[in-house]
């Protein structure tokens, strides 16, 4: 114990020897040095081998760079002298080659505005290459190069035109949606059991729903007389549909067929389980269940009819239709002009209609 005692004496007289000759800038720069190593290694603790970051690296390069050799050897590193020097040399030479790079290598980027122009061509003709889409941009006065062309449909992750080119059905719909009307048969029952068949149709364009009646016994020759009904609808409003899209229900006769095509509209059949195929008429029947169906009780075919009628005034004049860009099919009054100023915001004065006893909610501006 008295001997170990005696030689940290001797070493540490010794060391404060070494620290004569140092100046304090010198000490205060070791001081620095030795406390980074400390919480290093107390980062470091458990074993595992002690491995400097980058920033580790770049403070001990700039903080002992300015040290003679000799007295950089005699400070106690983790590492050896010449691994500080090599880190100090490796920072001045990153630092060098950044000040030495341009600030905006090779050719500017492509203009935003011409980016989106070019996704949008892309996006809405689906059989356009890259060169088709360069020569409708000559065309337009845009000037970039094909290659560029190239390269902006690459980043977005779209694929050549042979392998988008392939229609799918939701895009024939959109595309014919002018001459497209549907149909079909949906079931609800009253408060005394009684079960009624709803039929309607859909046109694809402006979404107008048509109603044509409920009957409890769908014949072939009360659902003949509906397809009249309907023809003599379509006539009157002046809708020139070509096609009629309606399932495979037993429900349809062979007449109900050759009225509509004596009409010049050929009915088109949905595939076997493919509801997508007539999915606007899909998604009306649900839209009609649940907002008027399932929150009211019917008592008769006449309540029935008049809640239908209603609601097909309510779905054609007011609620608007995220498929048509939230507009109406029918539009009876010109839409209000957008709110801009933050005082009309906080003094709106919005008015309420009911319709069936609450069910149905319409809001309009006072006049």
């Amino acid at each position: 114990m008295l001997l170990r005692l005696a030689c940290l004496t001797v070493t540490n007289a010794f060391a404060v020897l070494r620290l004569l000759p140092m100046s304090d800038r010198d000490m205060e720069t070791e001081i620095l040095a030795l406390r980074h190593q400390i919480t290093v290694l107390e980062y470091r603790l458990g074993g595992e081998k002690v491995r400097f970051s980058l920033n580790d690296r770049a403070f001990l390069a700039a903080l002992l760079h300015r040290l003679p050799s000799h007295v950089l050897r005699r400070i106690r590193l983790v590492v050896r002298p010449d691994t500080v020097l090599r880190r100090h040399r490796d920072l001045v030479a990153r630092r060098h080659a950044a000040r030495s790079r341009p600030k905006r290598p090779g050719r500017p980027r492509t203009v935003p505005s011409i980016r989106l122009l070019v996704l949008r061509l892309a996006r809405e003709n689906s059989t356009w290459g890259y060169r088709r889409i360069h020569g409708e941009l000559f065309v337009l006065g845009v000037t970039v190069a094909a290659s560029t062309v190239w390269e902006i449909l690459k980043e977005a992750g779209i694929d050549p035109a042979p392998e988008r080119a392939s229609s799918t059905w939701a895009g024939f719909l959109r595309s014919q949606a002018d001459a497209l009307l549907a149909c079909d048969f949906f079931e609800t029952v009253t408060l005394s059991g009684a079960r009624w068949y709803v039929f309607a149709a859909i046109e694809h364009a402006n979404r107008r729903i048509r109603v044509l009646g409920a009957t409890a016994h769908p014949t072939a020759s009360w659902v003949t007389q509906v397809a009249k009904n309907l023809v003599m609808d379509l006539e009157d409003a002046g809708c020139r549909a070509r096609f009629l899209i309606r399932d495979r229900d037993g429900k349809f006769p062979r007449l109900f067929d050759e009225v509509l095509k004596d009409a010049g509209i050929e009915v088109v059949l949905s595939g076997v389980r493919m509801p997508r195929m007539n999915s606007i008429m899909e998604r009306w029947v649900q839209t009609c269940r649940r907002e008027l169906l399932d929150r009211t009780l019917i008592w008769n075919q006449r309540h029935l009819l008049h809640a239908l009628r209603e609601f097909e005034d309510f779905y054609n004049s007011h609620r608007p239709h995220q498929g048509i860009a939230n507009a109406r099919p029918l539009r009876p009054l010109p839409m209000p002009m957008p709110i801009s100023d933050p005082e009309q915001i906080t003094h709106l004065d919005i008015r309420r209609r009911q319709r069936l006893g609450g069910i149905l909610h319409e809001y309009r501006h006072a006049a």
